[in-house]
């Protein structure tokens, strides 16, 4: 039985991952799993498969939401590395963060990501903005299906 792929939620804050995945796990039609990184190098180490990640490697996840101020590698260079990396450029990214800094919105564009969402500073606000992204990726937008083909070589646009 085919399971749905997993969205990969890059957070520190542990108050924002819980209203996240909280947010997430209320929507009654999310039957993908969730999966959390901590800081940007432990997203790195899963996308690439490396160190923990690396036997058996984790499929590859069809959204990933990403905080952009992360201990260590912070969520810009994580950006920056998955738009090079052939095997994960795909991946939507959406940018999740309290920054309302016009040059960190058009950086992100500018690297590749998908949207770019403000954090809410209240609860309630945060959860409607979850199942409104939830609604937008999963109900509206089409996505291409992941191909192993994908993994070998990059695709010629």
């Amino acid at each position: 039985m085919k399971t749905d792929p997993t969205i990969l939620i890059v957070e520190d804050n542990d108050d924002d991952y819980e209203a996240c995945y909280h947010s997430l796990s209320k929507s009654s039609s999310l039957a993908n799993p969730l999966h959390r990184c901590r800081t940007g190098d432990e997203a790195l180490s899963y996308l690439l498969g490396t160190d923990a990640y690396a036997n058996p490697r984790p499929a590859t996840p069809c959204l990933i939401l990403l905080d952009l101020n992360l201990p260590g590698t912070d969520g810009r260079d994580v950006l920056h590395r998955l738009k090079i990396e052939p095997t994960l450029k795909l991946i939507p990214v959406i940018v999740m963060t309290v920054s309302d800094d016009e040059s960190d919105l058009r950086e992100c564009y500018s690297i590749g990501a998908s949207g770019y969402v403000m954090k809410p500073i209240d609860i309630d606000g945060f959860f409607q903005s979850i199942a409104r992204l939830h609604n937008h990726w999963f109900k509206v937008i089409l996505q291409p299906a992941p191909n192993e083909k994908e993994d070998e070589e990059e695709l010629d646009w």
